[in-house]
């Protein structure tokens, strides 16, 4: 069984729209049915349908330009066909991956947690702000299974309803600028206060996704645990005072970035309110991972995990 993003019934065949790989009934089924992104897209010369990811689909030259154009070509049969529409399934594989390098491959290669090479490819720090890499690698690695999961939770719960909403390519932007942006919040918030912690991990993005939603269906039932429900404005709220108070030196969760909480949070509100009113949204979520022993991004183990 699955229910229609739309009007959420329930579908013993759901039909899944290829365009922006949403779930619906036969009702919504069509692109037009269920405000489809990729409807404000229909603009190539060729008639070939947009797939959201690049609007630069009706520049197809020929000679060089044409060439690259066609390598990058994100439509259904393209090299980078599988991108479109999941991008929050790749984002979530490549923080597995780096999970893997941190603590599979480069232990036994004499670099274990800590050291400094892998400090230098992992965590941005407030030593070394011109490690561009750090910017981005830090988003992906995280200080522990736990921190792993419960991100990976929820961006894989929140990430596929606003990646459908706004599409693959903005949706990655959004992505690796508001955890690039909530690491380098968090880390000069350090250098001011002479801090040499840094930060590691995608909960910035994650809350920025989160803030998203919040201004898109601040109503949007979540089910915490899987039957406890919340409305995403309360969770966002709860987020805000931890974070707050925990930024200032008050009651908080010990060894969380929680500026880098608070930047993420904020870029994805001020961006819900850009984008809101494109399409309808789903009145529920069933979201599975409370706070458990740290919340979202957990405790840090020596670094200040966001």
């Amino acid at each position: 069984m699955a229910t229609c993003d739309v009007c959420g019934r329930s579908e013993n065949m759901p039909y899944h729209c290829r365009h922006c790989g949403g779930t619906f009934c036969g009702e919504h089924r069509l692109p037009e049915s269920h405000d489809c992104p990729g409807l404000d897209n229909w603009n190539d010369p060729e008639g070939v349908f947009d797939s959201g990811f690049d609007d630069s689909v009706n520049n197809r030259g020929s000679g060089s330009s044409g060439w690259l154009s066609g390598l990058l070509d994100t439509g259904t049969g393209g090299p980078l066909g599988y991108f479109r529409g999941n991008m929050t399934f790749v984002f979530l594989g490549l923080m597995f991956i780096t999970f893997a390098l941190q603590f599979i491959v480069f232990p036994p290669l004499g670099s274990p947690p800590g050291s400094q090479l892998w400090n230098a490819v992992f965590v941005i720090s407030p030593q070394h702000p011109e490690y561009v890499w750090t910017w981005f690698t830090s988003i992906f690695a995280h200080g522990g299974f736990f921190h792993l999961l419960v991100n990976g939770i929820v961006i894989y719960f929140f990430g596929r309803i606003v990646e459908n909403y706004i599409g693959s390519r903005d949706f990655t932007l959004l992505f690796l600028g508001s955890g690039a942006l909530a690491g380098l919040g968090q880390i000069g918030i350090e250098m001011l206060q002479g801090g040499i912690t840094g930060a590691l991990g995608a909960s910035g993005a994650a809350l920025a996704i989160m803030g998203v939603l919040t201004v898109l269906k601040p109503d949007l039932r979540v089910y915490l645990y899987f039957f406890i429900p919340v409305p995403i404005w309360l969770l966002t709220i709860g987020y805000v005072v931890i974070s707050v108070s925990g930024a200032l030196g008050g009651p908080g969760i010990a060894g969380v970035a929680n500026v880098a909480h608070l930047v993420g949070l904020l870029i994805g509100l001020a961006y819900g309110r850009r984008v809101k009113g494109r399409k309808r949204m789903p009145n529920q979520l069933q979201f599975g991972g409370g706070r458990g022993g740290g919340g979202m991004g957990g405790p840090g183990r020596g670094r200040g995990p966001f």
